[in-house]
């Protein structure tokens, strides 16, 4: 999928006055109502609007500049961000207001006018997910069962009963807005408000559906699948667009918000990217050097241990971290060596131990400043 930042000619620094001027500007250029019949260019004007969806709204741009497409569910097949996952062309002039001020699409002067409303949204959903270190370290598909809203299989999201039909609202004439005339001193005003009748919908339900009870919408299990990018982080979150509580007739589903929690592992921990790790090797080992077999998350790797090393010395696995989220680098696998000091030794093992302390320069103990924070 191309970059959002690439599709408004913008690069990841621009404000939110250059991505909403950007997007006027591309608006303006590609709109259907000035390129009849021209898919090309209704594929760009789109295009442009999915980007300024995501990259308009913070919360979200923090998402894909984290998590690229999948942190807002763009490109995972699971009706994700963007209109590729199924909004009208009415859906995107409805969000012309945040850009131009007004309920109205801009265009409607030039172009011969389009009036949208303001498109309401069904209530989010938040999750959390459990992750191992190894999901995290090569990223998983999860599968996860959730309650919703859903559309009500009886009447179709209607509200109606079966074998009726919502009927025309007459106090907006099926508008769904109202419209009311004031005087003052600077002349005369008209202010348009939702019919509080029909709450919006310019119809109502005389005879309501027995099983949803006139809402449209019924509460379900459903299974969704979630695909997670390696390299994520305790706390962090992704959203799915579209993948929440499914609304009334004239709503757009809410989102579904996935939080992730890490599981601690038995002898891993984290530090940003780098995977960190205790070996404990003998005296012995530690005079004369070894090679090691070292567990990571993709299976045993060799660690040159040099000899003469020293308690407390960080040794280096270089690619063997979790992966950066955006990008193709990896963190390093740090091993910290602690040298086990043997508890009782045997007779052989105490006349060797004595050589080397009558053979050596220097017995008598160094003793350095420590700086305390």
């Amino acid at each position: 999928m191309k970059d959002l930042y690439e599709i408004l000619g913008l690069d990841r620094s621009a404000s939110s006055d250059d991505i909403k001027k950007s997007y006027r500007k591309i608006a303006m250029k590609y709109h259907p109502d000035k390129n009849p019949n021209d898919k090309s260019a209704e594929e760009k004007f789109k295009e442009a609007a999915e980007a300024y969806s995501v990259l308009s709204d913070q919360s979200k741009r923090n998402q894909y500049d984290q998590f690229g497409h999948a942190g807002v569910g763009m490109g995972s097949g699971q009706g994700g961000g963007g209109f590729q996952g199924g909004m009208s062309m009415d859906d995107i002039f409805s969000s012309f207001g945040d850009i131009f001020g007004g309920d109205f699409d801009p265009f409607g002067g030039i172009f011969g006018g389009r009036q949208s409303s303001r498109v309401k949204k069904a209530r989010d959903l938040k999750l959390g997910i459990q992750l191992s270190y190894s999901d995290i370290y090569h990223g998983v598909d999860k599968k996860i069962k959730i309650k919703r809203h859903e559309t009500c299989s009886t009447c179709n999201g209607l509200g109606a009963k079966k074998g009726t039909m919502p009927t025309s609202c007459k106090q907006c004439n099926g508008a769904g807005q109202v419209r009311q005339m004031s005087q003052s001193f600077f002349g005369q005003s008209v202010t348009v408000r939702e019919c509080p009748v029909c709450s919006g919908s310019g119809s109502v339900i005389e005879s309501p559906c027995n099983d949803c009870g006139g809402n449209g919408i019924q509460r379900k299990s459903v299974e969704i699948k979630v695909k997670i990018p390696g390299g994520v982080a305790d706390g962090q979150y992704m959203t799915l667009s579209g993948q929440g509580n499914k609304g009334p007739k004239g709503y757009t589903p809410g989102d579904l918000v996935v939080f992730f929690e890490e599981i601690d592992h038995e002898i891993f921990s984290r530090n940003d990217q780098d995977i960190i790790t205790e070996a404990q090797i003998q005296f012995h080992q530690a005079a004369f050097g070894i090679i090691l077999e070292v567990p990571t998350l993709d299976g045993k790797a060799k660690l040159k241990i040099p000899s003469g090393i020293q308690s407390g010395q960080i040794l280096r696995m270089r690619g063997k971290g979790f992966p950066k989220i955006r990008g193709s680098s990896r963190g390093d696998q740090l091993i910290k060596i602690q040298i086990v000091t043997p508890r009782s030794l045997n007779k052989d093992q105490k006349k060797i131990i004595k050589m080397l302390m009558e053979n050596s320069s220097n017995n008598e103990p160094i003793f350095k400043r420590i700086l305390l924070d």
